[in-house]
């Protein structure tokens, strides 16, 4: 089953049943309906089965699946006679099964039992007397190095265990989480004969100070949604002339009880986000022979076309009036649909009535975004490519046709070309613009995203738009822990701003529910200020302990803080230069506004002032100074 396929010497792709929630039978569907070509059948997922092997052999053929992997077998290595009887009859068993299947490798991984003795020849003999019983049937074994194995837990350790044992039908199974959580240097795979790299596993996951084998169990992620180098590990695999499916195998508490197709289509835009990023590195280009899947690249963006929010009668004047008193004016409005364009310089704000909310009323959500793009084609081929399913949509005469995506947080992802021909499907108002307040252009959207999802969403956003991860930091907020990421495109003309509580929230949680914010660039944060503060606009009060701290902490200049304390800015700075931004209370029950200013190359969103903001907004609904 191992080598590449008869097309181009493109890949297979395969994922763990473990990777999926479910019965077997919906993970197989999943599996297929994502376009894998392969799966890992985990031993649970059989052993719960209402079908026996060739049965499941038959289904995973009509859903255009190889049963690449059976596994695992646990310490069957290094152990007293007796006890290696033992293993050798649960053995003969697993065979029976593989051969049923149509299996014809099977993952045996480095052993944990205390009753595993630290003596390579011993596990050397062993693993020769499984593999020829294995090879005897046509079948192979893949030896695996657990990172947390008893005696045996790097994988080059338990290559030399394998080529110690010498046998045809055993080789190595290379885990990406087992390898790189313990520090090894992928590039002494070239060391490995390519005929003895029997199975490779992918896995990424955060940098966590941990126990490994709770690392491992709890905390995988799928490529690109972690801190692994899994482009430079792919690589180094390659090139040592494995030519079998990339197969993920992940553990993630999340994905056990998640939307198996949900988590399946998550799981194939990872592959191919990987793919594309080995694809793209000059250094570690595909080897002769193998073909890379590497999408359209993401055309260059020029900024946020605009950010729509979706009102209903209560929430519509609410947000129109805070627009005013932001300095912004409604300009037009849609031919066909109740939207109105609101305006101040490059920045514009959709407020769209058809939007349906729930809650009751008064609710408001960022529900959509657009993008401007050099090439919206082009940007529309590549969401495709990488899962992201494009919107219906029903436009009237002399209406731009402007596609959308459907992101997995629920946002609308629209691709708007450069130079904003869309704006000809707004009728003029009329209304003469009144005085600016100096806001120039959108500088980011800010999204919440669910518990569940939001690995899903930071991959989505980076893969599918083109954008690379700029910070990422955890702050603790007034109601709970909460994580930040910020992706930017080269230009940095796009941001996004996504942020999620790292817990699920308890019963006692008065935050905003999943706040999404519109954040508008300035030149001048202070003159700004004024303006808005003496147009009425809802600012939030920041408390004077605030600046005291500041002053403390930063000796700013004292003309510059009497200002910030004036108009109510937060500052952060760092090597790279200053931010200051201000903030509106929370307006639709989870909406608000900000206004900001960078110098130099500051980078992120002032995350580590949000507590304050956050505070301030719930002093203000509570209604107290």
């Amino acid at each position: 089953m191992s080598g590449a396929d008869a097309d181009g010497g493109a890949l297979r792709r395969s994922i763990a049943t473990v990777c999926l929630s479910g019965t077997l039978t919906d993970k197989l569907s999943a599996a297929s309906g994502a376009g894998f070509d392969g799966v890992e059948i985990f031993e649970n997922d059989l052993v719960a089965a209402p079908f026996p092997p060739a049965e499941l052999r038959v289904r995973c053929a009509d859903l255009g699946l190889a049963v690449e992997l059976y596994q695992p077998f646990r310490d069957a290595e290094a152990l007293p006679p007796e006890a290696f009887a033992r293993v050798l009859r649960r053995a003969e068993r697993r065979f029976d099964v593989m051969e049923s299947l149509g299996a014809d490798t099977m993952l045996m991984c480095s052993s944990t039992s205390p009753d595993a003795i630290d003596d390579d020849d011993l596990a050397a003999e062993q693993l020769h007397t499984l593999a020829e019983r294995a090879g005897n049937r046509g079948l192979r074994i893949a030896y695996e190095a657990l990172a947390w194995g008893r005696h045996v837990s790097t994988w080059d350790h338990s290559w030399a265990i394998v080529s110690r044992a010498g046998h045809p039908s055993l080789g190595l199974c290379l885990d990406s989480f087992h390898v790189l959580s313990r520090g090894s240097d992928p590039s002494k795979f070239a060391a490995v004969p390519a005929d003895r790299l029997f199975f490779l596993q992918l896995a990424d996951a955060p940098h966590l100070a941990m126990n490994v084998l709770e690392w491992s169990r709890h905390h995988r992620l799928f490529p690109g949604q972690g801190a692994f180098d899994l482009a430079g590990f792919l690589g180094q695999v390659l090139a040592a002339g494995y030519r079998g499916p990339l197969s993920l195998e992940v553990f993630n508490d999340v994905y056990r009880q998640s939307d198996p197709a949900r988590t399946a289509v998550d799981a194939m835009r990872s592959v191919i986000h990987l793919e594309e990023e080995l694809g793209r590195t000059p250094t570690a280009a595909a080897p002769d022979g193998v073909t890379l899947t590497v999408p359209t690249r993401a055309p260059a963006l020029t900024g946020h076309a605009f950010a729509e929010i979706g009102v209903d009668a209560v929430s519509g004047p609410v947000l129109g009036h805070a627009l005013t008193t932001l300095g912004f004016t409604h300009t037009g409005q849609h031919r066909s649909k109740p939207v109105q364009r609101w305006q101040q310089g490059d920045a514009t704000v959709l407020l769209n009535a058809a939007t349906l909310l729930t809650g009751g009323p008064g609710q408001a959500v960022v529900g959509a975004f657009a993008v401007s793009s050099e090439d919206p084609d082009a940007s529309v081929a590549r969401a495709e490519a990488l899962r992201a399913p494009v919107l219906p949509r029903v436009w009237g005469p002399a209406e731009t046709d402007m596609a959308a995506v459907a992101a997995p947080d629920g946002t609308s992802v629209f691709f708007a070309r450069t130079g904003g021909e869309w704006m000809s499907d707004f009728l003029p108002t009329g209304v003469d613009p009144g005085a600016t307040t100096g806001i120039t252009r959108v500088d980011h959207v800010g999204l919440s995203q669910p518990f569940d999802h939001a690995d899903e969403a930071f991959l989505f956003y980076r893969a599918v738009l083109g954008l690379a991860e700029e910070t990422s930091n955890e702050f603790a907020a007034p109601f709970g822990l909460m994580r930040s990421r910020t992706v930017v495109d080269p230009s940095r003309r796009v941001r996004l701003a996504l942020s999620v509580a790292v817990l699920r929230r308890g019963e006692w949680a008065p935050g905003v529910p999943d706040p999404q914010w519109i954040a508008f660039a300035t030149d001048d944060i202070v003159t700004t200020g004024r303006a808005l503060r003496a147009a009425g606009a809802p600012l939030v009060t920041i408390p004077d302990n605030y600046y005291d701290d500041l002053d403390a902490r930063l000796d700013l200049d004292p003309a510059l803080l009497a200002g910030l304390r004036e108009v109510g800015a937060l500052h952060d700075r760092d090597a790279h230069g200053e931010y200051f931004h201000l903030a509106t209370a929370v307006l639709g029950s989870r909406v608000f506004f900000e206004v900001v200013q960078r110098t130099g190359e500051y980078p992120g969103h002032g995350s580590v002032d949000a507590p304050i903001r956050m505070a301030a907004q719930r002093q203000h609904r509570l209604g107290m100074p």
